[in-house]
């Protein structure tokens, strides 16, 4: 047994700054299907029964142990590995595989009354009691001690078995809005490093304003009533650095204790999270994974699993896992039970496949009978017993098990990128464009970056566009045509050069108000705006306002008919050499245009000095596509059929029709000859393809 007292605050510092990179991303030779499996939630002993249903069903991979670390040392330096090993053995037998989660997102009962300063410090210093998952302080010493104890324990014990094929780190991390002594410290230091001197600082982040200059770093003022808007902009940072850091730290652990033969995976609990930077996360990881829910019924359409999924994909340019998904119903109360109709379950598989999965897992097998997820259902119901769920799975594993190899590890390649900033989404929430109430309130905003982003994403999806992301943090904008901006509120120089440089080369570049507007301190450059982008913009503005209410656009100019409106924001842009795409038709903002567009060099800028309606988003969208030269038969297709496209293991195209509807679609099948893998019918170029409500056809080029 490994004592606590030998590991101090530097040794873990050391461990977590030691990481240097990740190895190649594991390469599968069939989809991964199955489901997170919780023997220890079970009322009764029925294993080999679990077991068995999971066999006649097909299901090929379980997920366990992430959330029991009480079970794993239930005193102070006692392990237990014998209640899983039994249940890691018997999947062995049984030929599904299984991913092991390190269970330290959710601490015992024994740890806290030991050491109750673990727990999170949220700001304004209110209470924090035990009783929730995720409510540490994953920067505290004592916590790392207990965890990197438990890891290298819990790693090496498995790490020579076969059927243990990769590690989930955590759970879903975030940094839980700590504000403990020790973050706090961190965050000076990280300060000391990155400013040098508080006089450096103090002009950065403009603190004589309300005489707010530090004068040594002994009196930083704490984050819980920070004004300055560049504070609260390097605390985000701060909050992700740390996330990032602590995965790094397990992720080099758990590197130094496995077998060869294990991946190293998080499940990220979602995308576009205020302090968490996926991107840099994802660089400790062997692949990305990702736990996406969603609409059913008539609210399912695809579109919040692509967009999990083509943020995840991007991340490392590769193929990612599904940790967690919708089995049947979910919430956190019985106010939010709709099942799914017959088909959405399957379809809802192919979706992720179609996005780059090579894995899909329900959260999870069984449901529970007690606890905050009684009615977050599983694969089974409450009896346990097989249902119309446990079928259509059974019939998704066993088309899988034939076809699966022709699907997985799909290579997409997108020509249009939408470039993330989770610097700007965090500086718009502090000094919103809008507002629920009145002036002073600090009322919820209305819309914010986030919806933005959703926005052109749903409009890219919308026009059956594949789409990547690109990241603050590497804006590699190599490859592609069309690169979208939404409120790129936060920027330096580099960053808005470098999009010049796009534009100049032959790039379409589609960008939104509030671009070019502060430095990467949170700063208002104090230039004509857009700042650095003036000249690829071809415009300037003094000034900008508030919209009381929405406001049409002169003349219907895109033809978006009830829907030719925007609101909430405009800038007062002043062409210098663009063109004017589209006028406001009011009194006063109509002498301004409300979208423009510049040539510049080979290409071109197209900028929304508003927020446009959805209709008129999509209908920009598609302009700029055209213009890219980015169109043609799948945006010809019916509304509620999507299009996916990839390159498959056999170097063979494939092309996803998936029909979001209780109506049966026809679509023209438009690329060269093939086979539906599903039904193994021969496909030729222009033939009509019929998709029953709820279904699809995933067509191999020959």
């Amino acid at each position: 047994m490994i004592s606590l007292r030998r590991f101090s605050p530097f040794a873990l510092i050391v461990i977590a700054a030691g990481y240097s990179s990740a190895a190649d991303a594991p390469h599968f030779s069939n989809v991964l299907y199955g489901a997170a499996y919780y023997h220890e939630y079970m009322p009764y002993e029925r294993l080999d029964k679990d077991i068995a249903l999971m066999k006649e069903a097909g299901l090929s991979v379980v997920r366990m142990g992430e959330s029991t670390w009480s079970l794993w040392e239930p005193q102070d330096g006692k392990f237990e590995y014998a209640w899983m090993d039994r249940v890691v053995d018997a999947m062995q037998k049984a030929g599904i595989k299984v991913i092991l989660g390190t269970p330290t997102y959710s601490i015992p009962v024994w740890m806290y009354h030991a050491h109750p300063e673990i727990l999170v410090r949220p700001l304004g210093g209110a209470p924090a009691f035990y009783g929730m998952r995720q409510n540490m302080d994953t920067d505290n010493a004592t916590f790392r001690a207990y965890a990197q104890r438990l890891i290298q324990n819990l790693v090496a014990h498995y790490r020579d078995n076969s059927g243990v094929i990769g590690w989930q780190i955590d759970n879903e991390t975030a940094s839980y809005g700590a504000s403990n002594p020790d973050v706090f410290a961190g965050f000076v230091n990280h300060l000391k490093q990155k400013f040098g001197t508080v006089e450096n600082l103090n002009k950065a982040w403009l603190l004589n304003y309300w005489g707010e200059d530090v004068d040594s770093w002994e009196h930083m003022p704490t984050r819980d009533s920070a004004q300055s808007t560049g504070y609260k902009l390097e605390w985000s940072r701060w909050e992700q650095m740390r996330v990032t850091n602590y995965l790094a730290w397990q992720s080099e652990l758990v590197r130094r204790y496995k077998g060869p033969h294990q991946f190293v995976t998080q499940d990220f609990g979602g995308v576009m999270r205020r302090d968490v930077n996926e991107y840099r996360v994802a660089a400790s990881l062997d692949i990305a994974a990702n736990n996406p829910y969603h609409g059913t019924q008539d609210q399912m359409d695809g579109e919040a699993q692509a967009t999990v999924g083509d943020i995840t994909r991007s991340l490392k340019h590769a193929n990612y896992l599904v940790t967690e998904t919708n089995a049947q119903t979910t919430d956190w109360t019985s106010a939010f039970q709709y099942p799914p109709y017959d088909g959405q379950l399957r379809l809802d598989v192919y979706t992720h496949l179609s996005s780059g999965a090579n894995m899909v897992e329900y959260w999870h097998w069984a449901s529970i009978h007690s606890g905050q997820e009684t009615y977050w259902k599983g694969v089974l119901s409450h009896d346990l017993e097989p249902n119309r769920a446990y079928a259509e799975v059974s019939r998704t594993a066993h088309e899988l098990e034939k076809i699966g190899p022709r699907l997985v590890n799909l290579k997409i390649a997108n020509q249009v990128a939408i470039l993330y900033s989770v610097d700007s989404a965090n500086a718009l929430d502090f000094m919103p464009f809008t507002s629920r109430g009145p002036q002073w309130s600090f009322a919820p905003a209305v819309v914010d970056y986030t919806a933005l982003v959703h926005q052109f994403h749903h409009a890219l999806y919308d026009a059956n566009t594949g789409v990547d992301f690109v990241f603050q943090d590497n804006p590699d904008f190599s490859g592609y045509k069309v690169l979208i901006i939404p409120a790129l509120y936060i920027a330096d120089d580099a960053l808005l050069n470098r999009i010049s440089e796009f534009v100049k080369k032959g790039g379409h570049v589609l960008m939104t108000f509030k671009s070019g507007f502060c430095n990467e301190n949170s700063i208002v450059r104090w230039v004509r705006q857009p700042g650095p982008l003036r000249e690829a913009a071809g415009f300037s503005y003094q000034e900008f306002s508030n919209l009381e209410h929405p406001l049409a656009l002169k003349g219907d100019p895109f033809e978006a008919g009830d829907q030719n409106n925007v609101s909430y924001w405009a800038e007062f842009l002043m062409p210098e050499h663009a063109q004017a795409l589209a006028w406001y038709d009011h009194p006063f903002f109509g002498r301004w245009p409300a979208i423009t567009r510049n040539q510049y060099g080979s290409g071109t800028l197209t900028y929304e000095g508003t927020w446009l309606s959805d209709a008129l988003q999509g209908r920009i969208v598609l302009d700029v596509l055209t213009r890219a030269g980015l169109t043609g038969p799948d945006q010809r297709v019916p509304r509620a059929v999507r299009v996916k496209h990839g390159t498959n293991d056999f170097g063979k195209r494939l092309h996803y029709y998936l029909n979001y509807s209780g109506d049966s679609q026809i679509v023209e099948y438009a690329y060269g000859p093939g086979t539906d893998l599903l039904t193994g019918k021969n496909i030729v170029n222009a033939q009509q393809v019929t998709l029953q409500p709820w279904d699809l056809a995933i067509i191999e080029e020959k």
